[in-house]
């Protein structure tokens, strides 16, 4: 079946307007607190500074196998208050077959902030 064609059509300058861009994980650390489990993460995005997210990716990763990772993030969605902790980028992954949340990764280094064209 294909879904594609009831998928809404963006145009490519509504595609640029988000700004992804690659940063690494620097601390992660559980978030009791959030609705769904989850963890805070401080994430570097270089000359765009560091930022933190709330990210529901617990299934799959541990806080110390997060470290050190490259992501994708979008950084320009305006900051969501979760609980106590303000959530300043969405991380984005893909839901794997059991629906559990898979991060997108640059296959090698790239520089930190660098822009997912």
């Amino acid at each position: 079946m294909d879904l594609s064609a009831s998928l809404p059509a963006i145009g490519v300058d509504e595609f640029f307007a988000a700004e992804l861009r690659v940063g690494r994980i620097l601390r992660a650390e559980p978030f009791p607190k959030a609705r769904n489990p989850a963890y805070k993460l401080l994430i570097d995005f270089g000359p765009l500074g560091r930022k933190q997210s709330s990210a529901q990716i617990t299934a799959l990763y541990a806080p110390g196998d997060l470290v050190g990772r490259l992501v994708v993030a979008v950084v320009n969605f305006p900051p969501r208050q979760i609980a106590d902790f303000r959530s300043e980028v969405l991380v984005l992954g893909a839901s794997d077959a059991d629906g559990h949340i898979v991060l997108l990764h640059p296959e090698r280094e790239v520089p930190l902030g660098a822009r997912i064209q």
